[in-house]
């Protein structure tokens, strides 16, 4: 599909995330406004709580863009998703007839703070990219049990914790936790010494179930994905997670970009999921082409550098389980999933060093120190470092992106801080 041509100049360069083809929602607000619903064009955010109330866009018989999220408008299903997002673009194409009624409710992006874009009602993180688990899995248990007996047969989650989830441009708080090292004879407890990114995608779930769902209709059920960052303290984590696994070292925060992009904007980026070893069973087999050909990228920035550093890149199609095999066996045993649900990817990590999307693979566990372009070397992150995780897919004349999504770490609370 070509770049879709706009009134709005800034959507038709080839540099901008923001094209007519993607239409992203986000919530912001002005020194004018409240917090209200978006929709990013180019270098603007079309106003669509005040189009609505004003009558000019209507998504349903009823109200959905008069309080700061986009579950409301989720919970109105795919047939409306597919008739607004029809609507919007055509008021916003190049010779449009609306662009009189819509260019007063235009907001420069620069003029604008982000928010979270939908209320996370939970949160569910998978282990889902191969190269990633045989990575740490090899760190952890050594290269003859990498993989667990089960990887390759069902996708690998956790339930987290949906107030961990936070807006791009959220500062992250170095993490107290309870340290055992391999020649310590008793723990301690101190802040996090190995903090940590995982580079992930974050599928949202826009439609409610009470129970078990195909691939197919969990592919449905997907209203659009966003980046997200998985900070991870690793040290915490490896004495805490046997037997059951991530605690505290995933509770930090979890940091996503503000704009949500649609199913139907990255539908022409869909590609296979990788040739598998064992055939899945029947409520987890490939339908059809699954992943998305996303291009992503993480840049570290420490405190006073000029410029960021290129720690990965690498692309969502390496992933082994897509998002719906992985709300598709998140169903199997009842749980409901509700308008809202965040599903976050697993770490996304290609066969390259280059292509690792977390530290603690990119420096194998800390034992081999990377250099940034700033001449400083890095193993886990340090206080004052700016996490940048950005993605887009790249179409023909255009890219449908992500926006930023961006952390920088604060140190530790101190002790006597605690209340």
């Amino acid at each position: 599909m070509p770049i879709l041509n706009s009134w709005v100049s800034s959507a038709n360069s080839h540099d901008t995330d923001f094209p007519l083809n993607n239409l992203p929602y986000g919530v912001f607000s002005t020194d004018e406004n409240e917090p209200r619903c978006g929709v990013a064009i180019g270098d603007m955010i079309v106003d669509v709580t005040t189009l609505e109330a004003e009558g000019i866009l209507q998504a349903a018989e009823q109200d959905v863009f008069d309080v700061p999220f986009w579950n409301d408008f989720m919970e109105e299903g795919p047939a409306v998703w597919a008739s607004f997002r029809a609507s919007l673009t055509a008021m916003l194409a190049e010779g449009s007839s609306d662009q009189a009624r819509i260019e007063p409710h235009l907001v420069s992006m620069k003029d604008a703070t982000m928010y979270l874009p939908f209320a996370v009602a939970e949160y569910t993180d998978f282990y889902a990219g191969k190269h990633h688990a045989i990575n740490v899995g090899t760190m952890f248990r050594g290269a003859e049990n990498a993989l667990p007996p089960n990887w390759l047969h069902i996708p690998i989650g956790y339930n987290g914790r949906a107030s961990s989830v936070v807006v791009s441009g959220t500062d992250v708080r170095r993490p107290w936790g309870q340290l055992k090292g391999p020649d310590d004879t008793v723990p301690r407890f101190e802040p996090c010494k190995r903090f940590d990114i995982e580079l992930e995608m974050g599928a949202i779930v826009g439609s409610f179930s009470d129970g078990p769902v195909t691939v197919d209709t969990a592919n449905e059920m997907i209203f659009g994905y966003v980046i997200l960052n998985d900070w991870s303290a690793r040290d915490i984590q490896a004495w805490e997670y046997q037997p059951l696994g991530p605690f505290q070292a995933k509770a930090t925060a979890n940091t996503i970009s503000p704009w949500i992009v649609t199913t139907a904007a990255l539908e022409p980026f869909k590609c296979d999921t990788p040739e598998r070893e064992f055939e899945l069973l029947d409520h987890l087999k490939d339908t059809g082409p699954m992943l998305y050909n996303i291009d992503l990228m993480a840049t570290i920035q420490p405190e006073g550098a000029d410029k960021p550093s290129v720690l990965c890149k690498t692309n969502y199609n390496y992933m082994y389980y897509s998002s719906a095999q992985q709300l598709a066996h998140h169903t199997t045993a009842g749980c409901p999933m509700n308008v809202g649900d965040l599903l976050g990817s697993g770490t996304i990590s290609g066969p390259e060093k280059s292509t690792l999307g977390s530290m603690l693979e990119i420096s194998w566990g800390g034992k081999e120190p990377i250099t940034l372009e700033t001449g400083e070397t890095r193993t886990f992150l340090e206080d004052g470092d700016t996490i940048n995780l950005t993605g887009a897919a790249i179409g023909d004349g255009y890219r449908v992106g992500f926006g930023d999504c961006i952390g920088t770490i604060l140190p530790a609370i101190k002790k006597s801080d605690w209340t």
